[in-house]
């Protein structure tokens, strides 16, 4: 399904992009040199079409590291939750551990005694 619905927005825009470049053949000349405007030093002469496409593809680069840098906050954020949690699933391991011992060791049968503790000894432990 993914596939396809890839195929439904990318062959309509593959079409539309080659009938811009069919429709955009004419080339132009791009200065980079404000002063002189008549024989400017560094010009590069291109199809019309091929310019576009290259500044959009410029813009998005610079947007998508624009966006990257923007959520570099979120990404130190989710970096340090996860070794938080990490850090929390090692503990937890280590007290489940602890209580199953615990447990078992409860579940021993206690020594026989007498009314006070073991035979043969009040409640303070004295001999009698």
């Amino acid at each position: 399904m993914r596939k396809f619905l890839t195929a439904l927005i990318v062959i309509p825009a593959f079409l539309l992009l080659v009938t811009f470049a069919v429709a955009n053949r004419h080339f132009v000349t791009v200065s980079f040199d404000p002063l002189v405007s008549s024989d400017p030093s560094f010009a590069v002469t291109m199809p019309l079409f091929l310019l576009l496409i290259l500044v959009a593809a410029i813009g998005v680069f610079v947007g998508g590291l624009a966006v990257w840098f923007g959520q570099r906050h979120w990404r130190r954020a989710a970096r340090r939750h996860e070794a938080d949690a990490r850090a929390v699933r090692v503990e937890l391991a280590g007290l489940q551990a602890h209580a199953t011992a615990a447990k078992a060791e409860s579940q021993r049968l206690p020594a026989p005694s007498g009314l006070y503790g073991p035979i043969g000894r009040d409640k303070q432990r004295a001999t009698l």
